[in-house]
């Protein structure tokens, strides 16, 4: 790995820009599809840059080897729920309220890492920034212009779809030892025949009209968001690490706002812009707690 350069910032600002701009374009789709479709060409179209990347750097797909089985709870836990939680709640939220919830999964990694790793310990600035961060989410939850009675269980389903991404996340260091693109590939691959039962019994997708608008963004969401953003990740990761690539998640709910509003004319209130600063803070304190030493008098 090496040190990140101009062009590698650039490349980190446009994933930013591409999960961010998932969030509006989940809130389009929903005007004609229902979220378990959504859910499905999400993973569809997202397959096919990934795989067409495989087949051309002879990367083998191991999605029917006898790893097969968490190759399909991975791709459950870490695709199929957290695609339809977040397109089920979106639909009754503004999309800059799941731009900030998503960006929850550090913390909530942060807790998951401690019971599950030996690594991954709790510190104090970990703790600091944990609470800090969920302060935040707690804080935006009591905004009675946006979120109220009528959208409450919805907003918690976003919550817990992030947590399905850090569940996934733990259950892929179970195949830690393959190729991401092959891991990815091969999640992809069984989030797909998963989903072709659920979304033909349950929603029928063949016998919708959709708006051009909602077409696009689905497309939008499947190929660029899911596809062509996982493809951007393989490459920072590669050339600039795992630590470099994480700084997403502060860009993430600040470009989710502000898409969100240039796009939708979304409201942004004072509690939404108090819980962004607030989770962007506490990620930066669970991210920098191993550089943070406390000095002895």
């Amino acid at each position: 790995m090496r040190q990140p350069n101009l062009t590698d910032y650039i490349l980190l600002i446009i994933l930013s820009l591409i999960w961010a701009s998932a969030f509006f374009n989940i809130k389009i789709a929903t005007n004609s599809f229902g979220p378990v479709t959504i859910a499905f060409l999400r993973v569809l179209l997202g397959s096919l840059p990934v795989l067409i990347l495989c087949f051309f750097k002879k990367i083998k797909i191991e999605a029917f080897s006898k790893d097969w089985m968490w190759f399909a709870l991975i791709g459950f836990i870490n695709l199929v729920v957290p695609f339809f939680l977040i397109a089920y709640g979106v639909k009754n939220v503004q999309s800059n309220l799941a731009a900030i919830l998503m960006s929850t999964t550090p913390l909530s990694s942060t807790i998951l890492g401690h019971f599950f790793t030996k690594n991954e310990k709790f510190n104090f600035y970990k703790t600091i920034g944990i609470v800090l961060g969920f302060s935040g989410i707690v804080y935006l939850f009591s905004d009675n212009l946006l979120i109220n009675d009528n959208n409450f269980t919805s907003a918690l389903l976003i919550l817990i779809g992030s947590t399905c991404y850090v569940i996934g996340g733990v259950l892929t260091l179970k195949i830690s030892n393959k190729k991401n693109e092959n891991v990815t590939g091969s999640i992809l691959i069984w989030a797909v025949i998963i989903l072709i039962p659920i979304t033909a019994i349950l929603e029928k997708p063949w016998s919708v009209t959709p708006s051009i608008e909602s077409t696009i963004s689905v497309i939008y969401l499947g190929f660029v968001s899911t596809g062509i953003a996982w493809l951007l990740r393989f490459r920072i990761l590669k050339n600039n690490g795992l630590i470099f690539q994480s700084q997403v998640s502060y860009l993430i709910p600040i470009f989710g706002i502000i898409l969100s509003y240039i796009f939708l004319g979304e409201l942004i209130t004072p509690k939404v812009l108090v819980a962004v600063i607030a989770v962007v803070i506490g990620i930066y304190l669970v991210k920098r707690s191993g550089n943070f030493k406390i000095k002895k008098i």
